[in-house]
Order: structure tokens, then sequence, then C-alpha cells
């Protein structure tokens, strides 16, 4: 039958996560098509089915299924999602039940797939069950009968012209296979009078593959015909695999923008940096395709070509192809329960579980769900954790003997723990729209900072180098900086907020009449309150929008707001920061 390769995983699936939603996101990227366009999901029925309908669907599901299905032949089936499609009607049918899928398919890679994605649950609303089998081996099967009956047999010459082609692949193949399995503890003889009958076809191909295996350090002739195969044979060649898989996404990526760069200057971190990378983003993928890890693409300023995987696909969703980004350590944000311990103790420099479990119950704190004794332990456990760091100390079971630092002592261990990268937009322009915006862009803070020694003099560092040149004339044109007699440029020393201040007023004036409520301003010492309705992106960074009911304001949106879209918020703006409070979320409810 003609081969089809299907990958599948099942996803478990956690409430309140985007995950679910940012997965569906990345399947649609651009530059998955025949044409370079956009993915779209379809169903069984829709050739355009909505991502975040059939989330929503599925939020209370335990679960959901994850499938690639490849077809080897895939680029000469006369349409890839009617074979989806069929092959999903005959699982549905296999498994006596109506299935709640959709799929994406993508034709950038040598192979044309398809990537479905099934709800959890059947017809009768039960979880969906899915026997290990037939996950394994069924669904491959029956994606190879269709396969076979629209194509036909494979025929010989087909399979030894496709055999012949893994001689010299860089990655685990059906040949290696075959050796593993017949390998006598790492030893294969393929001597004639071995007594083992072979075709000449197979023992050639064999032969081959070995003298490649024997460059790459994974086997070698201990004598004539007789191979020895290396204990990492297997995973050395799904490494080998996985890397020229990134390398080919990097060139993807680069030809895309027409442009290129030598191997030197392409850098694979994995999931961790010892040092920060910035530069453009120019491509991002799920790493696997069936999980959520990301690998970013990064033109660094350093003029190398960053690759680093990130941990969850939701991190990336605000980074758009050609913003500036960092990529770095996790950063570690002080922990609320920190600092509830040392406000606690700042007077005796002891905490008492007691006496933070009756200071809860008067309701000067907002205690989850009401459940007091959870709450207090919570802060147990940090204690706990605190304590084997050697930060804190028990003294007995209701008293715990607390530092003057705990928080910068607490925030340090967890950056120590944080090892994995993570992700900062730095800007969501381009260079170009930097240029001519009238907002303090990214590369006004690099005139400011005077940053410029770390720019290459080669590949994207060469491009901020000119930039920031278009820039510093921009900033003159608009009267923010002169040139002074020995030829240099100065800037105003309010550079920055002015550039803010004045591209806020500008948007703020624009929103108004779109939405036809009044803009108002806000100043240093002012307290904010209001709704906050929602964000809009701008030059200077992403800023929120708070509805007071007489009109609205925009504010630097900040972490600790971001997820707070509907609810009541109260601000004191104290300088470029702003200390918040949170009320009720309104709702149809209420």
């Amino acid at each position: 039958m003609r081969r089809v390769v299907v990958k599948a995983r099942i996803v478990r699936l956690k409430a309140g996560s985007r995950a679910a939603h940012a997965h569906l996101n990345y399947l649609q990227r651009d530059g998955t098509t025949r044409d370079g366009g956009r993915g779209q999901l379809y169903g069984p029925d829709d050739d355009r089915v909505d991502g975040r309908t059939f989330v929503e669907r599925g939020r209370g599901d335990r679960h959901q299924f994850r499938f690639i299905v490849a077809p080897e032949d895939g680029d000469r089936l006369s349409d890839l999602r009617g074979f989806t499609r069929e092959v999903m009607q005959q699982m549905a049918e296999d498994l006596g039940t109506r299935l709640d899928w959709v799929a994406v398919d993508h034709f950038n890679t040598g192979h044309p797939h398809s990537h479905v994605v099934i709800r959890g649950k059947d017809d009768l609303g039960k979880d969906l069950i899915v026997a290990q089998d037939y996950i394994t081996d069924g669904l491959r099967l029956r994606a190879q009968e269709r396969a076979t009956l629209e194509l036909g047999p494979e025929t010989d010459l087909e399979l030894r012209t496709k055999l012949q082609a893994e001689i010299s692949a860089e990655r685990i193949t059906r040949i290696d296979r075959a050796m593993i399995a017949e390998a006598d503890n790492a030893f294969l003889d393929l001597r004639p009078e071995a007594g083992q009958s072979r075709a000449d076809l197979d023992r050639t191909l064999r032969i081959g593959r070995l003298q490649v295996l024997g460059r790459f350090g994974l086997a070698r002739e201990v004598e004539p015909g007789v191979w020895h195969l290396s204990d990492r044979l297997e995973p050395a060649l799904r490494e080998l695999g996985e890397r020229g898989d990134i390398i080919k996404s990097i060139n993807r990526s680069l030809t895309a923008r027409g442009e290129a760069r030598s191997a030197e200057n392409i850098l694979l971190h994995g999931q961790t940096t010892s040092v920060p990378v910035i530069g453009r983003l120019i491509g991002k993928e799920l790493t696997d395709e069936l999980g959520d890890r990301v690998g970013i693409i990064v033109d660094g300023i350093d003029g190398r070509v960053h690759h680093v995987v990130l941990g969850e696909a939701a991190m990336t969703d605000e980074a758009k192809i050609g913003a500036i980004v960092e990529i770095g350590r996790a950063p570690s944000a002080p922990r609320p329960a920190d600092r509830n311990i040392a406000e606690l103790a700042k007077d005796t420099g002891e905490y008492r579980p007691s006496e933070h479990r009756a200071i809860a119950k008067t309701g000067q704190v907002r205690v989850p769900g009401g459940d007091y004794d959870a709450y207090v332990e919570s802060h147990v456990r940090r204690l706990e954790a605190l304590r084997r760091a050697g930060i804190v100390e028990r003294a007995d079971a209701d008293r715990w003997l607390i530092p003057d630092d705990l928080e910068a002592r607490a925030q340090t261990y967890d950056a120590s723990q944080g090892r994995r990268a993570s992700l900062r937009v730095l800007s969501a322009y381009d260079l170009d729209r930097q240029v001519t915006s009238d907002g303090a862009t990214w590369l006004d803070r690099q005139l400011i900072n005077r940053n410029t020694g770390i720019l290459a003099d080669a590949a994207f560092g060469a491009e901020v180098r000119s930039a920031l040149e278009q820039r510093k004339d921009e900033l003159i044109r608009r009267g923010h900086a002169w040139r002074t007699p020995e030829g240099g440029v100065r800037a105003r020393g309010d550079l920055l907020p002015t550039l803010e201040r004045l591209e806020v007023e500008r948007v703020g004036r624009k929103l108004a009449v779109q939405r036809g409520l009044a803009f108002k301003s806000i100043e240093d010492g002012q307290t904010i309150r209001g709704k906050l309705i929602g964000s809009t992106q701008l030059a200077s960074g992403r800023f929120a929008m708070i509805d007071d009911g007489l009109g609205f304001s925009l504010v630097p949106l900040r972490p600790v707001i971001e997820k707070e879209i509907g609810r009541e918020i109260v601000g004191v703006v104290r300088g470029a920061d702003i200390s918040w409070q949170f009320g009720r979320k309104r709702g149809l409810g209420i």
C-alpha cells in the first residue's frame, strides 16, 4: 500500500489556558498554502471554519486529539482536503460516533500534509476514548487504504527510487529501522556466507547507508561485511533530523525576505539562552506541530540569525513578523505571596499563619472562594520552598523568621530557577514605520541609551544603523533634536516622554471621533478610575483604554492589568508608573 505517516498526540486541556486557541492560530499561520498564503481551517462540511468557535465548543473538554496525516505521495493526490475528509469519515465509522474536528492543510514542506484536531467528546457528550492500537496503527492503515485506492499500489520502481533517496538522508530512515531490528547486539552481518538470503538491491541499499552512517560516526565496519551500529544511532539521527528541519525553516524565512546567511551565522539555542537575543522576528512555528512549543527565528542585531524554542505558543501571540523582540531568561516578577509575608513581618520580623488567617477573615484581603485555610496554606508552601533555599527559617509550627529583604532575595531565587527563555516585544513596528513615527520608538531608546556599540556592521545590525541615522534626521525635522557645531546630534532631555505624550494625544483624539467618546489626558499624581475596555498598539507601546463613564484615557498597558478586560480598576499615576487596584468584573448577570 501507499505509505502514509500519521503522528498523534492526546493533549490534556487546562481550565483557562489559551494553549488550544494558540495552537490553532499557529496551524493557520502565513506561508503554509501552495501560494505561500495563510492556512484556513475546514471541517467535515465547511471549507471555512472559525477556530475560536471550535475552541469555545470544547471549553469544558478534558482533552483533545491532534493528528498529522502525511501521505508520502501527497503531492500526487488530486484533493488533499477531500482525502482528509474521507479518512476522518472512516475514523468516525470505525469508532461508531460522530467526530467534531477541524483541519488545515500545509504545503510548506517536501510532503503536503494535514493537521487534524478532534474534540475529546463523542456525539453523546461523553469523553471520547480511542484505543491505543487504533491511534498507533488503525488510522494509519485507513489512510494508506485511501491513498492506495486513489493512486494505485506502489510499484517496485517507485519503492526502489524512494529507498535510494534515503541512503544519504540526515534523519532516521526505513533502512535504519530495518537494520536496527536485524542487528544482533549492535552487530550487522552482511556477508553472503552469513546464511541470510537478501536481494542484491536490499544489500546494496544497506551497504550504501552504512557508509553514510560511518561518515556520521554512527557505524563502523569491524571486518569486511560486518558492521557495528552505534548505541546512539537512532537518537543521534533524530537530533540530526530535527536540526535539519530547523535549518530549513530558517532558510525559508530568510528566502521569503530575499536574504541568505552562511551556516556560521546561524545559532540554535534550544530552550535556553546564555545572553539576551535582540532583533527582528522573521519566523515562528510549532516545533513538533502537535504540541505547544514554538520555535522563534530572530534576525539579530549582532548580525546572526537565532532560533530559540519557547515553552508556550500563547507567549508569542502579540509578536508579529517584523516586530523587534528580545529573547532572554523568563523574567521573575515579585510574587504577591512574598509581598504579603513581608508586609505582615515588617514590624516584628516574624510571620504567623494564624495571624494571617485572622486578618483574611476580617475581609481586608480578597480570598478566592472564601477558602481562608487554603489561602494561608499557599503562603506556608511558599515559605517551605524559601526555607529549603536558606532564605527564611521556621521557628515553630506557627512562627517563621523573615529577613528584611525577603522580596529581593526571593525574586533572585526565582530567577535562578527559571532558565527557560521568554519573549518580550520591544516594538510592534518595523524599522521603516519607526523612522517616520511621531511616537517614542525603539530606535529612540537606542539613541538615548547609546547602545549602537552592540550593532553589527552587516545584516540586520547594518539595517538598524541606517535606520538610526534616518531617525535622527526625522527628529531634527520635527524639532525634537538638533545638530551640534561638531557635527553630532543632540536630543531634548525629555525626548521619550514628549514623543509618547504627543502620540497618545493624537491617537486619543482619533479614537474619540471613532467611538463618540471624550478623550481625557492623564497627569502625574492623578487617580484613574474606570472600566478597562480594551487596548491599542502605538509606536510607544501598547496602551490600555480606561472608560470612566464620561470619557476614556490611554495609559501604558502593564502585565498586571493585561487580563483584567471588563473590570473596574483604580490606579494612581506616579511618574512613568501606575499603582493598580481591581474591582468586580461587570457581566450580564450583575
